[in-house]
């Protein structure tokens, strides 16, 4: 197995456009409805234009085909909070991230998530409650570039 390359990045408080969905595939649906959110307001619309950053909102439960994805696209502090038709607009925490690259097909995703997480427990920083984070590089149908954002504190 490759040693797994993290570097530390740290995200400042700031404002997000926030778009969810639930179901059995919900990733596609939320996705949809940023783009939607984003193309209306004069946004360029697709993850190279856009900073984007996804997670499950809620995780998938034991048995159950369905959870949650929530997307994340920052936003002009100046953008008023609150539901704004296909997004609701909010003010979310920074934090510190231990930050890995996967370049994969989706199922590969879990163990790359897990091997993060080792890498964190066994590091000299503690696990910290901010939000976990993907942050969508470059997605086709079939291959996904993301960073995957473990938060941390020192």
């Amino acid at each position: 197995m490759d040693e797994l390359e993290v570097r530390i990045e740290r995200l400042p408080a700031r404002r997000v456009a926030s778009a969810h969905a639930f179901g059995p595939q919900p990733e596609m649906i939320a996705w949809e409805k940023l783009l939607a959110w984003a193309k209306a307001r004069g946004l360029e619309g697709d993850a190279e234009h856009l900073r984007t950053y996804g997670f499950n909102n809620p995780d998938p439960a034991p048995g159950s085909p369905n959870y949650g994805y929530e997307f994340w696209t920052d936003v002009d502090a100046s953008t008023p909070l609150g539901a704004d038709g296909e997004a609701t607009v909010k003010d979310v925490e920074g934090g510190l991230y231990a930050v890995t690259r996967f370049e994969g097909r989706g199922e590969e995703m879990p163990s790359v998530w897990q091997r993060l997480l080792m890498w964190g427990e066994n590091s000299r920083y503690r696990l910290a409650s901010h939000q976990w984070l993907e942050k969508h590089i470059s997605i086709s149908d079939d291959w996904l570039v993301l960073d995957l954002m473990l938060p941390i504190a020192e």
